[in-house]
């Protein structure tokens, strides 16, 4: 009876160190596998009647450091935020235009400027004056040009938002059928590790969309709930974000307005700012873009816009108006200061100085309000455009004052300022998200302490094996007597 015993321990040993093989292969194998948990089996000793019976293998464990992880997608929701902005704003910036190669609107400015005292040194020259009108539409069209890029980057946003919701729903639809799989694996005995390393990728990307906490729920399944309390996922059942898409977003759409939507959650509204309880990752990233950066950025170009309306409008600078538009207009008509959202969008030359469009470049010299020509040597109201661009004036009540082209010079200051606190952001969340990246890793697969394992295991196999082959032996000496 004794021999059956010790038969049966050794089988128990042989199919327990076989298990173990099997684990520690599947561990080297997915070394590098993005998602994958180290496996370990676990062992416990079996007992008949007070008699060691052998090992039972009670099942695989999935070995994560939860915290650290934990910890990791929090840093990887915080980057994809930083990154989002950072990238938008480095568009934005280059998107008005450089300094250096004089594109900027700064620099055109600057340039209006000089061709003017070139022109007023000889009002009679129909090229001097046409290189006024080249410049001044330069002005006009770099305004357009920044109102429409910031418009287009909005709209950019907009349907970013609605992706990044579409791909939210869909990996919290997996994870919920995942944990509905696990729950069964588990209950049935089955390894369920395979699916939980898949459920743990789809955690990640998540995490990158909005921040999330995860919570145990009985037989494996989990909760994912944001730090600000909203449920996304309970067990096996995902919680539905919807958000319907503004294809065209002009300047005087908002969210406070109408014109554009927040997101709902099991179809109730989240909150006024569109994005509530999901608020960071890269979803809240676009939500800021499409309603506080990029409006703040337009409404800044409308001010510039204005100011430099109003510096061509003013009586002190052109007598011959006579209460209509100047040589900046608002698309053709005089300044409304009632309605001066999406300004720069609509900013334009006047087209009486426009021969392409009837008008006559000697009104350049003459003023906008003139009915004929007057004594071509006449640089008077040249002089006065010159002084309208450099008169120092505000922008806003308390704000600094200075020349047209020092405000432009200071809105690209800012927004490179913001754009550059933007990159030191997205540079301290990166390295915070790679330092906890590396130490996850560290806990993850080890090979040389796996191929350890491995020797222990064969040493282990050949044991057993070499007691059944004993036995074996032992029972032929008994038959035979």
């Amino acid at each position: 009876m004794s021999l059956n015993v010790a038969y049966g321990n050794a089988l128990s040993g042989l199919g327990a160190t076989a298990r173990m093989a099997e684990v520690v292969s599947a561990n080297l194998a997915n070394a590098l596998t993005e998602g994958y948990g180290r496996r370990s089996v676990d062992l416990s000793t079996v007992s008949m009647g007070g008699r060691g019976a052998g090992v039972r293998v009670d099942g695989v464990t999935r070995n994560v450091d939860r915290g650290l992880l934990a910890d990791r997608r929090g840093a990887e929701t915080t980057l994809s935020d930083r990154r989002t902005l950072a990238s938008a704003l480095r568009a934005l910036e280059g998107s008005l235009g450089s300094s250096e190669a004089g594109t900027s609107l700064s620099a055109r400015l600057e340039a209006l400027e000089t061709s003017l005292v070139s022109a007023s040194a000889d009002p009679s020259s129909e090229t001097r004056l046409a290189q006024v009108l080249e410049r001044v539409d330069g002005v006009a069209t770099s305004l357009r040009d920044g109102a429409a890029g910031i418009q287009s980057r909005r709209s950019d946003a907009d349907a970013s938002i609605a992706s990044q919701v579409a791909d939210l729903n869909g990996s919290l639809q997996k994870i919920a059928k995942l944990n509905g799989d696990i729950v069964t694996a588990r209950t049935t005995g089955r390894d369920a590790t395979g699916l939980m390393d898949q459920r743990q990728v789809l955690m990640d990307k998540v995490a990158t969309i909005v921040p999330l906490r995860e919570m145990d729920r009985p037989g494996g399944a989990i909760a994912l709930i944001t730090p600000q309390g909203a449920t996304l996922l309970d067990g096996t059942q995902a919680s539905t974000v919807g958000f319907k898409a503004t294809p065209v977003i002009t300047a005087d759409m908002t969210l406070a307005s109408g014109g554009l939507e927040g997101l709902t959650l099991n179809g109730k509204a989240v909150g006024a700012d569109g994005i509530g309880r999901l608020a960071g990752g890269s979803l809240g990233a676009a939500f800021a873009l499409r309603d506080v950066t990029l409006p703040a950025a337009g409404a800044n170009l409308d001010a510039l816009a204005r100011d430099l309306i109003t510096r061509f409008e003013d009586p002190s600078t052109d007598a011959t108006l006579g209460g209509g538009a100047g040589l900046l207009t608002d698309d053709g008509a005089a300044l409304d200061p009632l309605a001066t959202t999406g300004l720069a969008g609509r900013i334009a030359v006047n087209s009486r100085v426009d021969p392409a469009a009837g008008g006559a470049l000697w009104r350049l010299r003459d003023g906008m309000g003139a009915g004929t020509p007057g004594p071509a040597s006449e640089a008077g109201q040249i002089d006065r455009w010159v002084r309208a661009l450099t008169t120092e004036r505000t922008l806003t009540v308390g704000g600094p004052s200075g020349s047209a082209a020092f405000h432009a010079s200071r809105f690209l200051s800012d927004l490179g300022a913001q754009r550059l606190s933007a990159e030191q952001e997205e540079s301290f969340a990166g390295a915070r998200w790679s330092t906890l990246r590396e130490s996850e890793l560290s806990n993850g697969v080890d090979s040389d302490h796996e191929m350890q394992m491995l020797l222990q295991i064969e040493k282990a196999y050949a044991a057993n094996a070499r007691v059944i082959s004993t036995i074996d032996a032992m029972m032929q000496a008994i038959l035979e007597i």
